[in-house]
């Protein structure tokens, strides 16, 4: 007897079909699984075989071989335990209808119950981009599922369950899409800028910064305000749409971080590693290639507090990410690549006590330990924060007041007006933010007067900057620009654009 079914891998996001083809003839009792399975795909034997018999059937007393094909891929994880199971139950039970282009993945209980798996949304959209439509997965992956379009989709709670529904003895009852529902509940945020006592600079370049997507440092003394204007970053971000909702979702979705009830990310994620993550744990890896928490970020924010506290190696693994917008992924046998693309937002001191440069408060670092302790983030790293802002501390007149400051509401819908001229102006570029601009759209967008060049001349040589930051200042003095919806960049633009360059990470001199 033959049977064959469709169930899938997943190499990174991607999803990859494989044929699961199961043999059973006459002769001495064994089970066997080839095709380049891994410990868990060889230990679904002994599921398979107690799900099948404590769900009411028989299991075979011959000779079963279950072929994983394509052969040179390697197997992982439990997703191929349903399908087994039912093509072995094929061999034995003469009405059950078992329908070879449903695309079957379910890890099976020892008692036949069908158990949640990581990673069902991006197996579901590359099966869905390969022609595939029918899917049958475990309950609790039913609310990530429903956000797929094109997808008929049953989820199911147990193997004997499937049988009733192949044997046509129970209704089939699809999930129903979620879509139009994702985005219904209002957002709601802890933390509001109407809560920030002055700090006015400092709000404006959040501002900026936000609305073209700009990578930010803030350097100030302890309890300037640094991490509470951080953490009111996502409530001026414009809403998800429903593609980022999607990309961000599969991410945290492979990455095992997703909630089942919920089954979708609808709001920006905001990411705060501690000072003592790994280059693992933050850039992705270890046995499985899983995600890191840079791409847990994309199309959020990644936090960084105390950013100097920080392993240099550490920092230095978030170059590739802010350049490319992706980060890769490898080990032995697997090499992936995960979107990553996020706003950074880091905070530190001026020095290790945090007091140089502070009205009143007395500095006991030496040169060299400042030197070290700045050395942290390299010239190449800062090259790639657009703005680096110094943070002062707040005035005891603005903390008294009872007068509430202008509200989050306010200043996200004129991010989203600027994010929308931004949007209209690279349609067709696959980039949505000036911050994304290669030096294709920067000769394009950023044409300079006579002017504005010497302005930036001057800065740029007095400051011996580099190419790199140049052209981070052009980046954000557009962005000001398209704030004041001026079709050029005036010359208030780039001065403006050029003291978000931070002296507490640049002089060298103490």
């Amino acid at each position: 007897m033959f049977a064959k079914g469709i169930s899938f891998a997943l190499n990174g996001l991607d999803g990859i079909q494989v044929e699961v083809e199961v043999d059973i003839h006459n002769g001495l009792p064994k089970f066997d699984i080839v095709g380049l399975p891994d410990a868990a795909v060889k230990e679904s034997k002994e599921r398979v075989r107690s799900a099948i018999k404590n769900s009411g059937f028989i299991f075979p007393n011959k000779a079963i071989t279950v072929n994983l094909a394509p052969a040179d891929l390697k197997k992982e994880g439990a997703y191929f335990d349903l399908v087994i199971a039912l093509s072995i139950l094929r061999a034995e039970i003469e009405d059950l209808k078992f329908a070879e282009d449903y695309v079957i993945i379910g890890e099976l209980g020892l008692d036949g119950l069908i158990r949640p798996l990581d990673g069902i949304m991006s197996i579901m959209i590359s099966a869905v981009k390969g022609g595939k439509t029918k899917f049958i997965i475990p309950k609790e992956n039913a609310q990530e599922a429903s956000y797929i379009q094109g997808a008929e989709t049953i989820a199911v709670e147990n193997l004997a369950e499937v049988v009733r529904i192949f044997k046509g003895e129970q209704e089939i009852k699809y999930i129903e899409s979620n879509v139009d529902k994702v985005f219904s509940e209002q957002e709601k945020f802890e933390y509001d800028l109407c809560y920030v006592k002055g700090q006015y600079k400092a709000k404006r370049a959040l501002e900026i910064a936000v609305s073209g997507g700009h990578n930010l440092l803030m350097v100030g003394s302890p309890g300037s305000g640094k991490t509470m204007l951080a953490k009111c970053i996502p409530s001026i971000m414009p809403k998800m749409t429903m593609e980022e909702a999607l990309e961000t979702t599969e991410i945290h979705s492979v990455a095992g971080k997703l909630s089942r009830e919920k089954g979708i990310v609808a709001t920006r994620p905001f990411m705060t590693p501690h000072h003592t993550a790994t280059i693992i744990a933050l850039a992705g890896g270890g046995q499985d290639a899983k995600p890191g928490i840079i791409s847990l970020a994309h199309n959020g924010v990644l936090y960084m507090d105390e950013m100097a506290e920080y392993p240099r190696n550490v920092l230095e693994c978030l170059r590739q990410p802010l350049e490319d917008r992706q980060i890769s992924v490898a080990r032995a046998k697997l090499y992936a690549t995960y979107p990553a693309s996020f706003m950074l937002c880091g905070s530190m001191n001026p020095c290790p006590c945090g007091n140089l440069g502070t009205k009143g408060a007395i500095c006991n670092c030496s040169t060299s330990s400042i030197i070290k302790y700045r050395s942290k983030l390299s010239a190449p790293l800062l090259d790639r924060i657009d703005i680096q802002l110094d943070i002062e501390g707040v005035k005891y007149e603005d903390l008294s007041s009872d007068k509430l400051e202008e509200k989050s509401e306010l200043v996200r819908k004129r991010v989203n007006r600027v994010r929308t001229l931004q949007q209209e102006r690279f349609e067709g570029d696959k980039i949505t933010t000036n911050a994304q601009m290669s030096e294709v759209h920067i000769k394009k967008y950023c044409k300079l007067s006579k002017e504005c060049d010497e302005v930036l001349k001057a800065y740029y040589e007095k400051n011996n900057l580099t190419a790199r930051a140049r052209n981070r200042i052009l980046k954000v003095a557009r962005t000001i620009a398209d704030m004041e919806f001026s079709e050029d960049i005036l010359p208030k633009h780039l001065i403006e654009a050029c003291s978000y360059r931070s002296k507490g990470t640049n002089e060298r001199k103490y």
